[in-house]
């Protein structure tokens, strides 16, 4: 992989990221309160001497969602003798005290893009299936204190696979140019008092996981029959579709690349 050094005079930096997102607006910057984006591009701009630093990210995740393997790039200044370490560490350094922290940072060629680089993306949400409300998990989980029938979501989940016109599960302020989407897994599985949602895909409408998974609950509560959700896709009416599912309980957790900028040896540590 090239040093990402540019004529212009930037460099390019990938950064892994995780976040609890219960205190911010969101990861896009926002007039009315403080963003994940707008905390890391001010640390950025710190470790850089107090240059402006701009940044791209793989996926804008809402209010209150949270993510263990968010990825953005940032375009530092070509000149700075930046290593690994420093930008990792650095700019952890300077979120403090916000729960944000960088995991990993990677130089990458300026034709890199964290967005539309990338190759697949991993949610996982979770709900806490229990009478009692969660007290260790508050602000990270959905609590729905009915029981659920794991099999009658799975069979739920099964009409929802492969590629198909998403419409009735996107938010109706989704600016995609069509809701052609291709959901490449959607697994749940029961993890203790904790029922896990695992979806992949290449990329997302906006709301579209927290929507299916708000439908599909329906179907593990007995409120709705598999077959119901069928209906619902075919119909390619966000009207017909269920409600959208609390943000707490969304985390992004991988962004896929090929290659994967994170995957080789560090070096300059």
């Amino acid at each position: 992989m090239s040093d990402g050094a540019a004529p212009g005079g930037i460099q390019r930096w990938a950064v892994k990221i995780e976040y609890d997102g219960t205190p911010f607006f969101g990861w896009q910057r926002q007039k009315n309160g403080l963003s994940v984006q707008e905390l890391l591009e001010d640390a950025a701009a710190r470790v850089a001497g107090g240059r402006v630093v701009p940044s791209i990210t793989a996926g804008r995740t809402d209010a209150r969602v949270h993510a263990s393997g968010q990825v953005a790039h940032l375009d530092f200044p070509a000149e700075l003798p930046l290593v690994e370490r420093a930008v990792r560490e650095g700019i952890s350094f300077h979120m403090k005290p916000h729960p944000v922290a960088v995991l990993a940072a990677a130089r990458v060629p300026l034709t890199w893009n964290a967005r539309f680089s990338a190759v697949k993306r991993r949610y996982c949400y979770r709900i806490l299936n229990r009478p009692a409300r969660p007290a260790l998990d508050v602000n990270r989980v959905w609590h729905v204190k009915f029981p659920m029938d794991l099999g009658a979501m799975r069979e739920a989940a099964g009409h929802l696979l492969g590629t198909h016109d998403f419409t009735s599960f996107r938010a109706t302020s989704c600016q995609a140019k069509h809701a052609v989407r291709t959901l490449e897994r959607f697994e749940i599985v029961r993890e203790g008092e904790v029922i896990a949602f695992y979806v992949e895909a290449r990329s997302f409408l906006h709301h579209q996981v927290r929507n299916l998974v708000g439908t599909i609950q329906l179907v593990g509560c007995g409120k709705w029959s598999p077959e119901r959700v069928r209906v619902a896709l075919e119909a390619r009416d966000r009207k017909e579709g269920g409600p959208t599912a609390p943000a707490e309980g969304l985390y992004l957790t991988t962004v896929d690349y090929d290659p994967d900028p994170f995957g080789g040896p560090e070096s300059g540590v």
